[in-house]
């Protein structure tokens, strides 16, 4: 751990100043990398959708009693499996690269060295996972949208709106379990143990009631069931208001609590 003074006791430079300051780092940082998200942002998961969607879909049959008041498999599946896709776009953004930035690039502590703050580069990190899901779900929403998955014109808008929230959730959480990590080791556990299980049993492949009682409870309990059932009813034009809005409060709930777990976990790791 660098000992240093707290830059953050001055308060001396506004949040979104600090943050704005960092626009040319991270405009280059995309600008060297966006080609190697290509695939594993748009194609592969595009892909995923085409087989899971239309290939398997045509054998299920749509029925909307059973799927959620979805009429095709394809359209109970696309929100879900974008909402998916936005947990895991927000956690491979806030593993391995803030590892880097914190412990082998050394970035971070370059930028301590400056009158930015902590808050300032969670803040301009944070920022840019936001940046990605929106480009990412925007993508895929206008991909998608000529297949008939969504049931109203508002549909893709909101639908776009819950993913993008779904993953600044993760996004605020995991960056945090990262600062105060030693070792990048724990991000094998990180995916094995919690993006991959809710990957499969949060409400994207399936109806979380075929878990049974119990099993659809714990479902329920995830924050990425929040996510998916949110997207999916926007999608489907089949909301219930008042889950709605309770999917939107645990989500804005975790984007609150991440942020604050993010900057304290950053503070600790950087600032004696």
């Amino acid at each position: 751990m660098t000992t240093r003074t707290d830059p953050d006791a001055r308060g001396d430079l506004p949040l979104w100043t600090g943050i704005a300051r960092q626009t040319d780092y991270w405009w280059t940082v995309y600008k060297r990398t966006w080609r190697s998200s290509v695939v594993s942002s748009f194609l592969a998961p595009l892909f995923y959708v085409v087989a899971m969607g239309v290939i398997l879909g045509g054998f299920i049959e749509g029925d909307p009693d059973q799927l959620e008041g979805a009429s095709s498999y394809l359209a109970f599946v696309v929100p879900g499996l974008i909402a998916a896709h936005a947990m895991q776009t927000a956690v491979g953004e806030t593993t391995y690269p803030v590892m880097g930035l914190i412990k082998w690039q050394k970035v971070y502590d370059s930028m301590l060295a400056t009158p930015l703050q902590v808050s300032h580069l969670v803040g301009a990190t944070l920022g840019f996972v936001l940046f990605r899901l929106v480009t990412t779900c925007a993508v895929f929403t206008a991909v998608l949208a000529p297949f008939g998955v969504y049931a109203s014109w508002w549909g893709p808008f909101l639908a776009f709106l819950a993913q993008v929230l779904t993953g600044m959730a993760f996004a605020g959480l995991v960056y945090g379990f990262t600062a105060r990590l030693q070792s990048e080791s724990a991000f094998g556990l990180l995916f094995r143990l919690g993006v991959f299980p809710l990957f499969l049993f949060s409400g994207a492949f399936f109806p979380v009631d075929n878990l049974g009682a119990v099993g659809s409870w714990v479902a329920r309990l995830t924050p990425l069931w929040h996510g998916v059932n949110l997207s999916r009813m926007f999608a489907l034009d089949n909301v219930t208001w008042w889950l709605a809005g309770v999917n939107v409060a645990v989500l804005l709930v975790l984007c609150v609590v991440g942020w604050s777990w993010s900057v304290t976990g950053l503070r600790k790791r950087l600032v004696s």
